[in-house]
């Protein structure tokens, strides 16, 4: 599945609901997500973890959806030429530097 199609998905099963929630209240729903991740991380089998990373893939689709962001241009324009901070395809930033 492609971030295009993440995105055309979420919004076909939930645009109704999120557009009523907003961008605030979906990041709220986000950190909870990420929350569970940090868990699943620490405690929790490969499967659950994988269902977690899911659950925070789809909501940070849901809030690109919602504020009108495109995470496949997003990406590209940010990551697509190397990274952000080296220009470099395989990043020689210092570990002290982000990212």
């Amino acid at each position: 599945m492609t971030l295009d199609e993440l995105q055309q998905l979420i919004d076909q099963m939930y645009s109704r609901k999120d557009e009523a929630r907003g961008v605030e209240g979906t990041f709220m729903w986000l950190m909870e997500e990420v929350g569970e991740l940090a868990a699943a991380l620490r405690e929790s089998s490969k499967e659950e973890q994988a269902k977690e990373f899911a659950d925070v893939l789809a909501w940070l689709a849901t809030i690109a959806n919602v504020a009108g962001i495109n995470l496949t241009e997003a990406m590209q324009l940010k990551y697509g030429s190397g990274c952000p901070g080296c220009g470099r395809m395989v990043c020689e930033c210092s570990d002290a530097e982000k990212p």
